[in-house]
């Protein structure tokens, strides 16, 4: 039994899935999802109507758990380790059918989409999910579809999403009871045992960031993007806490996408998506007014606590630290339409050094922009951890490695390309720590860093030379002398120090970690991309 809100033209069957006996609740909006979610009791609404889930044992994504099918589409191409985990396809063809069988009679809301605003890299997906919040996700992230889109609609991808299906491990051969498989012979996500939605829009971006590099030349991201009103593309690279949907937020430049973007050899830049997924820890309207905005109904908060009158306690984190909210991206009233970019020219990467001795900001080199893009550096600093008593360096591979199947150097080669070709300014901005370490130091004021990117951005910085630039010892980055806006003093980490030999310990400790990390890669990238690292590695 089919029922659908949209009396769409579009015929399919789940049987083609296995699944039988279902009754499938087929291209629901928003508002009805919501109101079938709040009638299971699967959900609550805040003060101001917005409805908040609990995704239960997972509150994030759990990277252990991420499997790729190994084939023979995968078995030459994937970079296997601890990241990209094999998995063998007999595995997964018994899995898929224990998963279709515990699904068998339930009821099912199901969800024709895409991803990829540039119609000429679009992917066609249907999303199945168990729940019906989970398929609210899949509406907010993913692009809609028009009613005449859908009447000649084919999935070329499928996302089964099942919660509340768990895994024998020892007879499944999963680590444990829940799992995200990738399977690019069958073009199939399967996902379960966890509620945590973030899993189904990473296990459609993990798919592209294989199929787009390898099939259509394209360079996929784990970047925000914005643009000028006149046409230049901005791309924001960062972990978690650089300040990536922060400073890619201005009211000055239309938003492109948060989170997931793919640059063409058209040399334009594409949102996958179609909506938001913000952190709102500590969340408040003055200092992040968009997001605050955008949390209304049709938004999904997840894991948020509420006060007795329904109101959200943003600072609460009881449940997680890793509370998040979802939206349609036209939630935000200054964005692209389409969500496309051309001519990208300027590219940060946003690292919170928290041994404060990167430069505030300081321009790359081709090769270092490929060497640092490779290494992906922020820094933990104490209380994030148990055990974290001083900053300890972390390191994430292309700013996303948990997403990235193949070798941190195909994606590096393909952005030196791309960087070449289009004439682009890279740029390292560090949001971290200034003045000393974490404990020491303070951390740098936005009001400079946003001052320093609208500089980048607006030429003020010009062309490198040696009466404008100053070569950093240590890690060999340009670093301007002068900067609209921003004091001399801030420009040179050392001299907000006061102290040389405690700077260059700690530059030489973060130098050597750089230099540790990239071993690994070694054997894998040029000599181009080896000689973008730290010039000295000890006194």
């Amino acid at each position: 039994m089919i029922e659908n809100n949209l009396n769409s033209t579009a015929s399919f069957s789940l049987e083609q899935h296995g699944l039988q006996d279902n009754k499938v609740y087929y291209q629901l909006d928003a508002a009805e999802l919501q109101k079938i979610t709040l009638e299971k009791d699967m959900g609550k609404e805040t003060s101001n109507g917005t409805l908040a889930v609990m995704t239960g044992e997972f509150t994030g994504r759990s990277p252990r758990d991420r499997f790729i099918v190994k084939d023979s589409i995968t078995e030459d191409k994937v970079w296997w380790g601890d990241i990209n985990i094999p998995f063998d396809p007999n595995d997964f063809e018994a899995l898929y059918k224990k998963l279709v069988s515990y699904l068998k009679g339930k009821d099912l809301y199901v969800r024709d989409c895409y991803a990829c605003a540039d119609k000429k890299y679009q992917m066609k997906i249907r999303v199945i999910n168990e729940y019906p919040w989970s398929n609210m996700f899949a509406y907010n992230m993913f692009l809609r579809p028009t009613q005449t889109e859908l009447e000649n609609f084919t999935a070329e991808w499928t996302v089964i999403n099942a919660p509340g299906f768990r895994a024998n491990a020892e007879e499944d051969h999963t680590r444990q009871h829940n799992f995200a498989i990738i399977n690019f012979t069958k073009k199939i996500a399967l996902i379960g045992g966890t509620g945590y939605t973030g899993e189904i829009k990473k296990g459609i971006f993990s798919a592209l960031n294989f199929i787009l590099p390898v099939f259509k030349e394209t360079l996929p991201m784990h970047c925000s993007a914005n643009v000028s009103d006149n046409g230049e593309t901005a791309l924001f690279f960062g972990l978690s806490g650089t300040g990536k949907t922060t400073l890619s937020t201005d009211s000055k430049r239309k938003l492109i996408g948060d989170d997931e973007h793919g640059w063409t050899k058209e040399n334009t830049v594409f949102n996958f998506e179609g909506g938001c997924y913000a952190k709102v820890i500590n969340l408040n309207k003055e200092k992040e007014p968009e997001i605050f905005g955008a949390i209304k109904p049709g938004a999904i908060l997840e894991n948020v606590v509420l006060n007795k009158e329904g109101e959200v306690e943003y600072e609460n984190t009881t449940i997680t630290q890793n509370t998040r909210v979802s939206y349609p991206i036209n939630f935000i009233s200054n964005i692209k339409i389409p969500s496309i970019g051309e001519n990208p020219r300027n590219i940060f990467f946003l690292t919170a050094d928290a041994f404060g001795v990167l430069p505030p900001i300081s321009k790359l080199t081709p090769s270092q922009a490929a060497y640092h893009f490779i290494s992906g550096y922020t820094a933990k600093v104490a209380g994030t951890e148990a055990g974290v008593v001083e900053p300890i360096p972390s390191f994430s591979a292309c700013f996303g490695a948990p997403f990235m199947p193949l070798h941190p150097a195909v994606y590096a080669e393909l952005l030196i390309q791309k960087m070449t070709s289009s004439k682009v300014n890279v740029w390292l901005v560090n949001t971290g720590w200034t003045g000393g370490s974490y404990g020491v130091g303070k951390r740098m004021e936005l009001q400079y860093t946003r001052a320093m990117i609208n500089a980048a951005l607006s030429g003020q910085l010009g062309l490198y030379s040696y009466d404008k630039y100053h070569i950093h010892s240590v890690f060999g980055v340009a670093q301007p002398r002068s900067c609209p806006g921003v004091p001399t003093s801030v420009l040179s980490p050392r001299a907000t120090w006061n102290n040389d030999k405690a700077y260059y310990d700690a530059a030489f400790k973060l130098s050597n970690a750089f230099r540790e990390n990239f071993k690994k890669y070694e054997a894998y990238a040029n000599e181009e991309i080896r000689r973008g690292g730290p010039q000295r590695y000890s006194y």
